[in-house]
C-alpha cells in the first residue's frame, strides 16, 4: 500500500477517541496548540493516520519497528510515547497526552493504553515481523544511569559530611534535593530500561494504567 502522504478530504477539529460504525479504533491527540491534531485509526487493513491535509496507511505486517517508552515533558510528568517506523513511510509518534492550552496537557491514559494494546494484538495476528523495543536507546540509557547514581552518591556523601559537622540546615536542603531527584529521575530509569518484548506481552512499565 502506498505510504506517501496525500491530501485528506477533511481534518478533525479536536482530538477524540472512539469506535466507528465499522469497529475501527481511533485515537487522536494534539502535539502543539497551533498544529493540527494527529489522528490514528486501526482498520481491518492496517494502521491509518491523518494530520491536517495529509494521510497515510500501513498494513500491520509492514511495520518494521515499534518502540514504547516513558517520556515526561515539562508540562506533563506522566507521559508515554509510541514510535512507529513503517516500511517506506515516515516515523509516526503516538503520545499519551494532548495539548489543551498554552500551559496545559491532558492525560489520555485509558484511551492510549487501549489503542496501543489493540495495535499490538492486530500486528501479532497479522504475523508481523516487527522489532518491538522498549525504553530508550542503550547508548543514552546506560551513561545516564551512571551519571544518575554518581550524582545520588555524591549528594548522599554531602549529607553525611553535613551531619557529622552538625549543619542540620544543610542536611535538610541537600536531603530534599536528593529526594526530588530520586522522585523525578527514578521512574524514568526504571521504566525506560532498554530491551525487546513480544507483541503478546507488552511491558507494563511503558504503558499507563488503564
Amino acid at each position: 500500500m502506498d505510504d506517501t502522504p496525500r491530501p485528506a478530504t477533511a481534518a478533525p477539529e479536536t482530538p477524540d477517541t472512539h469506535a466507528s460504525a465499522t469497529d475501527d479504533l481511533v485515537y487522536a491527540y494534539r502535539a502543539s496548540l497551533m498544529g493540527a491534531p494527529f489522528e490514528f485509526r486501526l482498520t481491518s487493513a492496517g494502521l491509518a493516520w491523518q494530520k491536517g491535509r495529509f494521510t497515510g496507511e500501513t498494513p500491520y505486517g509492514q511495520v518494521r519497528r515499534l518502540r514504547l517508552s516513558f517520556r515526561p515533558v515539562t508540562m506533563q510528568s506522566h507521559r508515554f510515547l509510541a514510535e512507529v517506523w513503517p516500511v517506506g513511510g515516515p516515523k509516526l509518534l503516538i503520545a499519551s497526552t494532548s495539548v489543551r492550552g498554552i500551559v496545559e496537557q491532558e492525560r489520555q491514559d485509558t484511551a492510549y493504553r487501549a489503542f496501543i494494546v489493540e495495535l499490538h494484538r492486530r500486528m501479532h495476528a497479522a504475523g508481523a515481523t516487527t522489532v518491538f523495543e522498549r525504553g530508550t536507546r542503550p547508548v543514552l540509557y546506560w551513561p545516564g544511569v551512571v551519571v544518575f547514581f554518581a550524582a545520588a552518591l555524591a549528594l548522599a556523601g554531602l549529607i553525611g559530611q553535613a551531619a557529622i559537622s552538625g549543619t542540620w540546615s544543610a542536611v535538610a536542603i541537600i536531603g530534599a534535593f536528593l529526594l526530588l531527584m530520586l522522585w523525578h529521575m527514578g521512574p524514568f530509569f526504571r521504566r525506560n530500561r532498554p530491551g525487546t518484548y513480544r507483541p503478546d506481552a507488552v511491558p507494563e512499565e511503558v504503558l499507563p494504567r488503564g
